[in-house]
């Protein structure tokens, strides 16, 4: 049979087989296309099975896989395959709307299906840019690339741990995930202090996880927990607001709290959040993991959520008089640039969402009155600006029968983990 016949034949094979004659079976909604699938047709004189990569039939070609170098690009990779450069520069063009071929990484995985003669030409180039997507550019004359998705399987999984040191070694020790352990302290922020577990602490959980050709993804979506700290049960479930996840305890409440806006009445803002800001003192470009708030001297500054002071101190050249609230595990704010600090703020003091810690200054190294606020999550600045404040109102009453049903089915299958 030759290859245009296999590829009429393949075609009308897939068609059938999407009409669900051949398969009974629908593929699962919202799965993405399917790589590696085998197509299965027979003709009046053989009986052939075709294999797919990437939606190509490779036993049609001979195929070429690869890793990018370090600096190495499109046009060294295809060049040593006998590409011209004006098939690549055609190439690269094709591109533009789907992909910027400049952007190729070191490490990730590329192929090459070269034709089975004497010059063995490429005649398509695949480079995965994601664990989920990849580009194929076909070398046809007038043949457009584009973006290619492989087949997602999401595993429901389970984990039952007892805590010796961290959640972290934890979840390592019990053969799981341990970046579970940062979606789950995300969760717990605001209900355990994670620099307080106790030895003999544990947790069990359902959540599901993505699979793509058999490797798991870093991404986790958390059905249900139950945390004993201390010998305390806390629950955690899953339930949908505002078109995303949230997590309540075991009476509807919401675990997670919200921060105030802006921890002051301020005029304006005056810089923003950037990796390199020209600073208005040192004429020069620098990060500035914080924003500015304009304000009068002597405006009270407050905390913007519950916490404890680990940090009051001035800093010469730099933040001036400064305040560092921890506000749970996950989340510490400072307060820069401040005039004097409010009476009783020491360090181990704990103030409330709201309290008074500060008022505004230009102490340290600042060109004018104003609250340099940063936020830092796990130790690492966040924008303020852009950072998501959850909601922290309980499960809505029209809502509650739903939600206890889904309360209770969790936690009699997390009681059985």
């Amino acid at each position: 049979m030759t290859r245009t016949m296999k590829w009429v034949v393949g075609g009308i094979a897939a068609g059938i087989i999407a009409t669900g004659i051949l398969l009974p079976a629908a593929p699962k909604q919202g799965t993405f296309e399917i790589e590696d699938a085998m197509a299965e047709f027979t003709d009046s004189t053989e009986l052939e099975q075709v294999h797919y990569k990437y939606g190509i039939p490779v036993d049609d070609f001979e195929v070429d896989e690869g890793i990018v170098a370090k600096k190495q690009n499109l046009s060294a990779i295809l060049s040593s395959h006998g590409v011209s450069a004006r098939k690549i520069h055609e190439a690269s063009e094709r591109c533009k709307q789907v992909f910027d071929t400049r952007k190729l990484r070191a490490g990730n995985k590329y192929t090459l299906f070269l034709a089975r003669d004497s010059l063995k030409s490429p005649e398509f180039f695949i480079y995965e840019h994601s664990a989920t997507e990849y580009v194929v550019i076909d070398f046809k004359e007038n043949s457009e690339a584009y973006i290619g998705k492989k087949e997602i399987e999401t595993r429901e999984r389970t984990a039952r741990v007892k805590i010796t040191s961290s959640l972290w070694n934890a979840m390592k020790e019990a053969g799981a995930d341990p970046t579970l352990a940062v979606v789950l302290s995300d969760i717990y922020a605001w209900t355990i202090d994670f620099h307080g577990i106790l030895e003999g602490d544990s947790i069990q959980v359902i959540y599901d996880q993505p699979f793509v050709e058999g490797v798991p993804l870093g991404h986790f979506d958390v059905k249900g927990a139950i945390f004993t700290h201390a010998g305390k049960s806390h629950v955690a479930i899953s339930y949908p607001r505002d078109g995303r996840a949230a997590y309540f305890d075991e009476q509807g409440n919401s675990l997670q709290k919200a921060f105030l806006k802006a921890p002051l009445k301020y005029t304006r803002v005056s810089s923003r959040f950037s990796n390199n800001r020209f600073h208005p003192v040192l004429k020069i470009n620098r990060p500035h993991h914080g924003v500015d708030y304009a304000a009068p001297p002597g405006t009270p500054v407050y905390s913007v959520g519950d916490g404890t002071v680990v940090k009051r101190a001035y800093q010469p050249g730099g933040g001036g008089n400064y305040v560092t609230i921890r506000h749970n595990s996950t989340y510490s704010t400072t307060y820069m640039h401040l005039s004097k600090f409010a009476t009783g703020i020491k360090v181990g003091t704990r103030v409330s969402q709201g309290n008074v810690i500060g008022y505004v200054g230009s102490t340290g190294l600042s060109s004018g009155p104003h609250l340099d606020f940063r936020v830092f999550k796990n130790g690492t600045p966040v924008n303020p600006l852009a950072m998501e404040s959850p909601s922290k109102e309980p499960v809505a009453r029209e809502e509650m029968t739903r939600y206890l049903h889904v309360k209770d089915s969790v936690v009699e299958r997390l009681s059985r983990i």
